[in-house]
């Protein structure tokens, strides 16, 4: 569903649903659309009910995001309202497991389970360094600088470097398609960044409720994997370890990806009353 001006804000967030049977909502990373996650969504639709969407102030949801994790796990509460949702099982990656996180330790019965991939805890030192310097290319860019390097930047972050041998061509591709996002697109990711600039989950954490699995990318140079183990540790969560990945296993594997998640969800569903 394509946003309209002046909708109430649930009906602004572009969204897709699709499938039936127990709910499930992929939440996006921050640099994401909703499509990238058709493969996995895909492979779990013959028995559940699929909801894929972007955040404000990402590329289809364009608009000014809220200014942090709480306003944003609020609007998927509101998107969740829209879709006559009462609760729905979560699966999320980097920025958006933050939000689902944010949303199953503020409201836990809206929340039926947790599938959080390349996420952690809090913030470290390294990560609030590198996302310092992904604001300092964007600044630039609202000045006229190229978007093509600052997708170099993030390629060489985000993907591990098999990946990037592999996929040289694919992700060249991509680079021309970088380049001609509006700018709005980037000011977006701007405002997501500072939402989750220094972001400490670990106090909430006690109140998370639901069955949780913890997916970490071993290659991941974003969110470090100690501080995701750290994370399954204290929501005495399942714990999924991709060897090979980086940041974007969605991207990377999405057939593996998906297998955890079906498997992760029937143990969920079991436990469910």
């Amino acid at each position: 569903m394509k946003p309209t001006a002046g909708a109430p804000l649930s009906e602004r967030l572009a969204h897709r649903l699709g499938g039936a049977g127990p709910p499930v909502v992929f939440a996006n990373g921050g640099m994401m659309s909703y499509p990238a996650w058709e493969p996995v969504a895909a492979a779990l639709r013959d028995d559940h009910a699929t909801l894929l969407f972007d955040f404000r102030g990402q590329l289809l949801s364009p608009g000014e995001p809220p200014a942090d994790l709480a306003g944003l796990a609020d609007d998927l509460a509101a998107l969740l309202d829209a879709v006559g949702w009462e609760s729905a099982h979560v699966v999320g990656t980097s920025f958006g497991a933050l939000v689902a996180l944010t949303l199953a330790a503020r409201s836990p019965e809206r929340v039926r389970s947790l599938l959080l991939a390349t996420v952690m805890d809090r913030a470290t030192p390294a990560f609030d360094r590198e996302a310092a310097a992904l604001r300092e290319r964007l600044a630039g860019i609202a000045r006229g600088g190229d978007r093509e390097a600052f997708y170099d930047l993030l390629v060489a972050g985000v993907y591990s470097e098999g990946h990037r041998a592999a996929e040289a061509a694919t992700l060249a591709a991509r680079r021309r398609h970088v380049g001609a996002l509006p700018l709005a697109w980037f000011a977006g990711l701007d405002r997501l960044l500072a939402a989750i600039e220094g972001f400490d989950l670990t106090a909430g954490l006690s109140a998370v409720r639901c069955p949780a699995c913890v997916v970490v990318a071993e290659a991941d140079r974003v969110m470090d994997p100690a501080r995701s183990r750290a994370l399954a540790a204290a929501l005495g969560a399942e714990l999924a370890v991709h060897p090979t990945a980086g940041h974007a296993l969605v991207n990377e594997d999405p057939i593996w990806l998906a297998a955890t998640c079906r498997g992760f969800l029937a143990r969920a569903e079991e436990m469910s009353p």
